[in-house]
């Protein structure tokens, strides 16, 4: 786009108009805007546009020709998973929020929106039940959004800066996080051991200028937090506030956080009737005990029951409306922003259709199945498991012993329609399977899996012969 470029829908981008919005702020150019962007994520040259299509059925046609060359998990075999995950979406989810009050609802208030306040408020009910929790937040943007928040408000009402990060982060989420708390928090990462917190090192780190330890359960490999009671302890000891990141979609079968001491739960609500949807439908949730300290601290809406003028009649709106963006403006904690609303009444249809029982069974079916092909891959001679502790849904393995390398693995079983899973360095693997994982399924990928190490070996043995 050159200076003198006039955008026929958007009057700002003539040149005097321009010039005057850059006076107006100080600024010489408009790349002073992108000076936190490194150079190396900014592409450099124009985007490679097609010429304007002037029917509208021939931009329809090359929009079509864009979205064939996607595959969805549907088509392939997938064992993919870091953080947007394959699990069933019942029906009834998909009916319910493609209602038209459901929707079109961005936003709206009580006295115009009853529906859809009772079904975000039901939700919450359903996290707080499933989560151990007294409050729940209706849902931010997203995950890690919500995680970023949560330590924020950590370091508020502690009045501390440093935080302690004893589990392995998604590198996307860390990466996010950072940019979120930087001006307000230091992150300082405690090496795992075993793929889980070392305990004692965490230890060794705390002190009273600790605004809070975070850990992730199950961590980027998977890997569930065996410890999060004695790191509660820990932290509590100096006055730090425990903040777990988490996926909630394990708790109908094993302890929640809060009942072993977390201050602060937050995370993503995807695996909850959620589908993945080339990225992902993503809302982040935070839940903290029934405590004022914690409250007020919430920046995102929370709905609650309120009586009315008429006798025995009840309505659904704001709780604590105060300590919003919206009340406070310039002077709120942090920004409400974009709510992932309909995520929301999503993950409370599911949860409402699969009820205790239906959690319970899916948690042990997704630990049945994690540890099926953590045994079927690891009985593949030369690979191995890389940790002893207990996963959820997600594992690695390391091929390096079979001969083979990660990338090559991938490459190799995508020829046969199968997504092994995201490569972590050049010889570690995750592998990720839900409930919609088959034995067939992980048997297949360990066949093949297998063929390929067997194959290595042939190719090494005959070298060396030679």
């Amino acid at each position: 786009m050159t200076d003198s470029f006039v955008h026929p829908y958007i009057p700002n981008t003539a040149p005097a108009t321009k010039q005057a919005m850059l006076d107006a702020v100080g600024a010489a150019s408009i790349e002073e805007f992108y000076a936190d962007v490194p150079a190396e994520l900014r592409l450099g040259r124009a985007l490679e546009l097609p010429a304007p299509l002037v029917a509208e059925q021939d931009l329809a046609r090359h929009v079509r020709g864009l979205l064939a060359k996607n595959r969805s998990t549907d088509e392939r075999l997938s064992f993919l998973g870091h953080g947007t995950y394959h699990h069933y979406v019942p029906a009834v989810v998909d009916e319910v929020i493609n209602r038209s009050e459901f929707l079109t609802a961005y936003a709206g208030e009580p006295y115009e929106d009853h529906g859809r306040f009772q079904a975000l408020f039901q939700y919450q009910s359903l996290m707080a039940e499933l989560l151990a929790m007294d409050v729940v937040n209706v849902p931010t943007y997203d995950g890690y959004q919500a995680t970023a928040t949560g330590l924020a408000m950590a370091g508020r009402i502690t009045g501390r800066r440093r935080v302690l990060v004893v589990s392995d982060v998604l590198p996307a989420k860390h990466s996010k996080v950072l940019d979120f708390v930087r001006v307000h928090l230091d992150l300082e990462i405690v090496p795992t051991v075993n793929g889980t917190a070392d305990v004692a090192g965490l230890a060794s780190r705390l002190g009273d200028d600790v605004a809070a330890v975070w850990v992730e359960t199950p961590s980027v490999t998977g890997a569930v937090e065996a410890s999060l009671a004695a790191i509660a302890d820990a932290a509590h000891a100096v006055g730090a506030i425990l903040v777990v990141g988490t996926d909630p979609i394990g708790y109908g079968v094993l302890t929640p956080p809060a009942e072993q001491g977390a201050d602060i739960v937050c995370g993503d609500i995807q695996s909850l009737g959620l589908h993945q949807w080339y990225g992902g439908a993503h809302g982040g949730f935070i839940a903290v005990a029934d405590d004022p300290t914690f409250i007020m601290e919430m920046p995102s809406r929370l709905f609650g029951l309120a009586t009315t003028d008429v006798p025995g009649e009840v309505g659904f709106g704001d709780v604590a409306y105060e300590r919003t963006s919206f009340a406070l403006r310039e002077e709120g904690k942090e920004w409400v922003g974009t709510a992932a609303a309909l995520w929301g009444i999503a993950a409370g249809v599911y949860l409402a259709l699969m009820g205790p029982q239906g959690m319970r069974e899916l948690g042990e079916l997704l630990l049945a199945r994690t540890r099926y092909a953590q045994q079927r891959l690891a009985a593949i001679p030369g690979v191995v498991l890389g940790d002893d502790a207990l996963h959820l849904r997600e594992f690695t393995i390391d091929v390096s012993g079979a001969g083979l390398t990660a990338a090559g693995v991938v490459e190799a079983l995508r020829r046969d329609g199968i997504e092994p899973g995201v490569p972590l360095d050049a010889h570690t693997l995750a592998v990720c399977v839900t409930e919609l994982t088959s034995q067939a399924d992980i048997d297949r990928l360990a066949a093949a899996i297998g063929a390929l190490a067997e194959a290595s070996t042939a190719t090494t043995t005959q070298e060396t012969r030679a």
